[in-house]
């Protein structure tokens, strides 16, 4: 898949001296906020969110990171 914001970055650190860049992407960030019973049962719910409705499973890999609120 193409990640034209990504070559471009990638080109421009090469331009200001940065070496060693061979590959960048640059993707998306979804925020959200979930209220679940337990830890297990919001990783089941997030998962299931990423791999049904906010990852294309052709396109994207997705990861996430789950913090209990304050």
């Amino acid at each position: 898949m193409l990640d034209p914001a990504g070559e471009a970055t990638r080109a421009a650190a090469g331009r200001l001296g940065l070496a060693g860049l061979s590959r960048l992407r640059i993707g998306k960030a979804i925020d959200l906020e979930l209220e679940a019973d337990d830890r297990e049962s919001a990783e089941r719910t997030l998962a299931d969110l990423c791999d049904r409705l906010l990852a294309n499973p052709v396109t994207e890999t997705w990861t996430c990171e789950l913090e209990e609120a304050p």
